[in-house]
């Protein structure tokens, strides 16, 4: 079932995991192995959950799959494609 404007998943990763945990920006970037800018990029929207962002949030979090965090990033990145991207062009090929 497709979302409609899902939410980033860096925002996820703040509102229902770093904030309730009680970590600031710099202490969770620091437990992960990652840059505070790295994390700040990414709880703010200006970057994706990457395939190794993925596996320390699995490793870390000890309950979440790298494979949910990889999902919430596929499903914002079609959902935003799907706003800009024009395909009025296209045909589609007869099979």
């Amino acid at each position: 079932m497709e979302m409609y404007n899902p939410a980033h998943p860096g925002i996820i990763l703040l509102e229902d995991w770093i904030k309730p945990m009680n970590f600031t920006i710099s202490a969770f970037a620091l437990r992960i192995g990652t840059s505070r800018k790295n994390l700040s990029e990414i709880v703010n929207g200006k970057a994706g959950i990457s395939p190794e962002m993925a596996l320390k949030l699995e490793k870390v979090f000890n309950n979440s799959s790298s494979q949910f965090w990889l999902d919430l990033q596929v499903q914002y990145d079609l959902w935003q494609a799907k706003q800009h991207v024009d395909l009025s062009n296209i045909q589609a090929i007869a099979m």
